[in-house]
């Protein structure tokens, strides 16, 4: 073989002594290509440096090459939504794929040309997310869709469970009157931690003290229900649903003098150096943008069935602002 050859599918198949078709099935693991086989292929395509030709593949299977990803208009502030944008293109890349960003922004005429959608925390009454539901793509979204569809695959979080293992750290740090600043239920995530905190305030036989604000919610919107709850409640702990709104009211609640104990239902950077640092649920975005990708991509090669829901695993940490001392 030449050094200035080419190196193509031919090139493989030659080297390693089978037919174009098997090297091409062995390499794309698809047909009746056996375990050896796949391997001896697979180790010549190494050894050659080849690289599969992306746009002649796409263009076979009548591909665009691109899947879709819609998430809400809050992505240049939050660094949840750039951390799942940033895991969703990470694995999109693996299969070869590129990724159309789309947000509640963009009306179009047409649908997007991709081959699959992921939908980031899709909104219900969102005109952009009813149309894109009403494409007939593939379609995955991060927590279920509020509304009358449903997307092809789920990927969830138990939030409801984790906010009950919040207010009961916050319990036992001794706080007895916990208040919610959350979303509204058009999200099915800000709906399911108001779930979880009546339910657990029931339990308790604790009053609920929740105050709404937007989805999107400004810090002016955050700080505003921060002060009305310290004023017409007495409270010792407040939960901050939306991403940043707890560095948002910490300084609110040192101004205040009262010992209210802090925590966030979205982790951040900011959250971690934050000072003191401030107890949170970590929603591990990277990785959950890494889940929707993957399962979109089984739906499209048949290898997920529709109606496919995965648990996405979460975690609460601890920190300095839940923490009395002597407690």
């Amino acid at each position: 073989m030449q050094t200035d050859e080419p190196v193509t599918i031919l090139t493989v198949a030659r080297e390693a002594g089978v037919s174009k078709t098997t090297a091409s099935d062995a390499l794309r693991g698809s047909g009746r290509v056996s375990e050896a086989t796949r391997a001896a292929v697979a180790q010549v395509a190494e050894r050659l440096g080849y690289v599969p030709n992306g746009s002649a593949r796409h263009l076979r299977r009548a591909s665009t090459g691109t899947i879709g990803l819609h998430v809400p208009e809050v992505l240049t502030r939050s660094s949840y939504y750039m951390s799942f944008v940033f895991g969703a293109v990470e694995r999109a890349a693996r299969h070869d794929y590129d990724v159309t960003l789309i947000t509640s922004g963009q009306r179009r005429p047409r649908p997007p040309r991709v081959d699959g959608l992921v939908l980031g925390d899709p909104l219900g009454g969102d005109p952009v997310v009813e149309s894109l539901m009403g494409t007939g793509l593939p379609t995955v979204s991060c927590e279920r869709f509020p509304g009358d569809r449903q997307a092809d695959g789920v990927v969830w979080s138990e939030h409801a469970e984790m906010l009950t293992r919040l207010l009961g750290h916050l319990r036992s740090s001794g706080a007895a009157r916990p208040a919610l600043i959350v979303a509204g239920d058009e999200s099915d995530w800000a709906a399911s931690l108001h779930r979880g905190y009546l339910g657990w305030c029931a339990g308790q036989g604790v009053a609920p003290l929740v105050r709404r604000v937007s989805f999107d919610a400004t810090g002016d919107e955050v700080r505003a229900a921060a002060r009305d709850l310290l004023r017409s409640s007495p409270l010792d702990a407040l939960v901050c649903a939306p991403a940043g709104a707890a560095t948002e009211v910490a300084p609110l609640l040192r101004e205040s003098g009262g010992d209210v104990l802090l925590a966030s239902c979205v982790d951040s950077a900011a959250t971690r150096l934050a000072d003191p640092p401030i107890t949170a649920i970590d929603l591990r975005p990277r990785e959950a943008g890494e889940s929707c990708a993957e399962l979109l991509f089984e739906l499209l090669a048949g290898a997920a069935p529709a109606g496919t829901e995965r648990l996405h695993p979460i975690e609460l940490a601890v920190r300095a602002s839940t923490r009395r001392v002597g407690i």
